[in-house]
Order: structure tokens, then sequence, then C-alpha cells
């Protein structure tokens, strides 16, 4: 009889991939590298261990949305103080930090717990073509769209 196969820790090999975002959609694009960073790209996924890789991606200023987004598409957060709701449009978060887009974006799409910050932190978004990552020889992502 055979066991099922526990995915651990010191099992998990990972590797670095690069993923280039010029005309790329934010959501397509954001769905695809959640699923490289929770590992389930891999046949040994477990829900319960980061068995992910970890992602790259360059040009994060070049990415594209769908529909009226740029002007519709709303960031909000507070500060806890009364009155203290500040928004921005996704055109002027473009224009002022667009690695922070493609963050949220990925971030919504991961665990909400300690596995899932431990996930994030595998993620590194540039918003320009050139990143510091060239010593760990990272592979092109091929994505599915």
């Amino acid at each position: 009889m055979r066991t099922t196969y526990i995915a651990k820790i010191a099992d998990v090999e990972r590797k670095w991939y690069v993923v280039d975002a010029t005309g790329k959609t934010l959501g397509r694009l954001a769905s695809e590298i959640a699923t490289v960073l929770r590992g389930k790209n891999k046949p040994m996924y477990a829900p319960n261990v980061d068995t992910g890789d970890y992602v790259i991606v360059i040009n994060a200023e070049k990415i594209t949305v769908t529909g009226k987004k740029l002007d519709q598409k709303i960031y909000a957060h507070h500060s806890g103080y009364v009155g203290g709701l500040k928004t921005i449009t996704l055109k002027k978060q473009l224009e002022k930090k667009p690695e922070e887009v493609i963050k949220h974006a990925v971030k919504g799409m991961l665990p909400k717990n300690a596995l899932g910050r431990k996930m994030f932190s595998k993620l590194h978004v540039y918003a320009g073509p050139e990143h510091a990552h060239a010593a760990q020889k990272p592979e092109v992502l091929e994505l599915k769209f």
C-alpha cells in the first residue's frame, strides 16, 4: 500500500523566475504570479507548506488594464483618524509607484495568514527593466495567457 506524500520544508527546491509585465493585463498577470508564489504549479504542493518559488517582475510601469479602470479603479486606505480616508486612482498610482499596483493585486490573491506573508516576501517588483537579482540566474516564466 502506498502512502500519501507530504511535503516538507527541507525537500522544497526553490527556483527564481523573471516576468516581463510589458503589455500584460494586471489581473491575469497577478493570478499567474500568485500561483507560482504558492507553489500550486508543482506536484509537491501542500496548503500548509510554503512550496513556492521566487518571482521577479520587471517593467511594472508598462502593465495594461481593460475598460476604464485607469480612471475608475480607486485604491483606498484609512489613517485611523476621523476623516482620514485617502484615495488614489490607478492612473496616479502607476505614475507614482507602479510596483505597488502589482504587489497589491498579488497580495489579495495570497492567503491572509503568516504563510501568505512568507509567500509574499518572495515577490520582487521593479518599475523598469533592471533588477538586482542576476546572481540568482532567474529563468523566464512562461505565462499561460
